[in-house]
């Protein structure tokens, strides 16, 4: 049962992509209605979802609706990579809007790496990792590894397709986090156009979310070896997206 109207829009990925960031300019909106917290991991709850009826309220509960605003939405960055969540988000609100930035996958991976190595989840060093990252996943199986899963959420165009079956392309925004970086207040405004919110409604100043240090720097060799590792790939999500992602293989 829906005691609350339903969420109208999601930012679902990708972890080390800039969501905290996109999070944080959402919430000073003043039509916005962000969860209590970032990352519900709701659609990704394999118990919530093994049971035959989904209890929603579960999930409604984290927003005020007291509020009123014009939009609710939450980010947990995952449900891009996480196989079902696709489904399970259709399921649940078919019009839904989704929020998707990319960062180059070589980076991406580097930086996933360096958190979990921070959080004592890894204790390899980086190549290691990469090389030997199809067999340490498999440990996960049937589902995804959620930590050792460097390069394989990377592979972007698998993701975008599984979702541009279930949602429209009207349905979808997708944001190159190299761009989202370097102008943010312009790639804000396409952010509140998409959800029919005025854009002019904000006073927009710079914020830094997750200042990390890292324990290490990529190296020319993990480089070259995630080059050809995402290079097929990098040239799919060009095709699929219309981007120019010649940057991400420099």
């Amino acid at each position: 049962m829906h005691n609350y109207k339903k969420i109208d829009f999601l930012i679902i990925g990708t972890q080390k992509g800039g969501t905290s960031a996109l999070d944080n300019y959402l919430r000073q909106h003043p039509e916005i209605g962000m969860a209590k917290k970032k990352e519900l991991h709701f659609f990704d709850n394999e118990s919530i979802f093994s049971k035959k009826d989904v209890d929603y309220s579960i999930y409604e509960n984290e927003f005020d609706f007291s509020q009123d605003f014009k939009v609710y939405g939450e980010s947990t960055p995952i449900y891009l990579y996480w196989e079902p969540c696709c489904k399970r988000i259709w399921e649940y609100n078919k019009d839904i809007k989704l929020i998707v930035i990319l960062r180059n996958p070589i980076e991406r991976a580097f930086s996933h790496w360096n958190m979990e190595y921070d959080r004592n989840a890894e204790s390899e060093p980086f190549l290691y990792c990469i090389k030997n990252e199809s067999k340490r996943i498999r440990e996960a199986l049937p589902n995804q590894h959620r930590v050792y899963s460097y390069t394989d959420r990377g592979f972007y165009a698998d993701q975008i397709r599984r979702y541009k079956k279930y949602f429209s392309d009207e349905q979808m925004l997708f944001i190159k986090y190299e761009e989202f970086k370097r102008k943010q207040e312009a790639e804000l405004r396409r952010v509140f156009q998409f959800l029919n919110v005025n854009p002019d409604n904000y006073n927009f100043s710079p914020i830094t979310v997750h200042k990390i240090n890292y324990h290490s720097q990529l190296n020319a060799e993990e480089k070259d070896y995630l080059k050809t590792v995402f290079q097929n790939d990098i040239h799919e999500v060009e095709k699929l997206l219309d981007w120019n992602c010649q940057d991400w293989l420099k």
